[in-house]
């Protein structure tokens, strides 16, 4: 069953956020993710959410999404992470 990263991304640097972009996206490859949404423009129907830039990824099950996020490939980005966005993240299971 699929599952999903969701993400709300608020870019604080943004030529550092290049860098992690360019950087994350081989590890989410290498973990058998792909982006689904990337950017793009929002429109909120509902709520008073905000989000700035929503990315949202898709791995075949939650176990690869955990192995991912524990991965060494992808802890090494946390620094670069960190400095260049504020980012809040949710791992949902698919239907």
């Amino acid at each position: 069953m699929p599952a999903y990263v969701i993400t709300d991304v608020e870019i604080t640097d943004a030529s550092l956020y290049v860098q992690f972009i360019a950087d994350v996206t081989g590890t989410v490859e290498a973990y058998g993710g792909k982006f689904v949404v990337r950017g793009g423009q929002i429109e909120v129907r509902l709520g008073d959410w905000k989000p700035k830039r929503l990315a949202i990824l898709e791995f075949d099950s939650l176990q690869q999404i955990h192995a991912w996020l524990e991965s060494p490939e992808y802890t090494a980005l946390d620094d670069i992470r960190s400095r260049s966005a504020n980012i809040n993240m949710v791992i949902v299971d698919g239907a």
